[in-house]
């Protein structure tokens, strides 16, 4: 199976699980982001469409980072190319909040974890504790982060 390809099925699974509905309801257009802008967005590690439903980052690690909580977003994972070592579960130490609904920590206590390598997915439920640990890279790899529904704001869960 193609990346495209993929990444499409990926997409319409997590709108149709996060809202209940096929993807093509009614009102929803297709957005269409050229291989020059995504070749662009993974060079640097950049969002390549944010709404208030779903965000699609073209992410790019080349060192671990912190412990990341996403009060509202569930993660979906798809590796291109490079290694690296995710630990989920457990416990965050030393937690902050950076934004609304956002916190990281300095580390996770007790989580499971888990090696992930080109064409791996890796599904993280929203409140789950996640940070990568180890890469070997660069580390490319797509993220869909698909909001609750009831995160979003009143007029897009009116819409469902």
């Amino acid at each position: 199976m193609t990346t495209t390809t993929f990444t499409g099925l990926t997409l319409a699974l997590a709108f149709a699980l996060a809202w209940g509905q096929p993807a093509t309801a009614a009102g929803q257009q297709a957005t269409y982001i050229a291989a020059d802008r995504t070749t662009a967005a993974f060079a640097k590690g950049q969002p390549l469409l944010e709404t208030d439903r779903y965000k699609v980052h073209a992410s790019r690690r080349e060192a671990p980072g912190q412990a990341e909580i996403h009060d509202a977003d569930t993660d979906v994972i798809y590796v291109l190319d490079g290694t690296a070592t995710i630990v989920t579960g457990g416990q965050a130490t030393a937690v902050r909040e950076t934004a609304p609904g956002e916190r990281r920590g300095q580390a996770i206590d007790g989580g499971t974890a888990q090696r992930l390598a080109k064409g791996d997915v890796l599904v993280v439920p929203n409140g789950v504790p996640h940070q990568f640990t180890e890469i070997q890279g660069p580390f490319l790899y797509y993220v869909v982060k698909v909001t609750a529904a009831s995160a979003a704001p009143a007029a897009a869960r009116s819409t469902r």
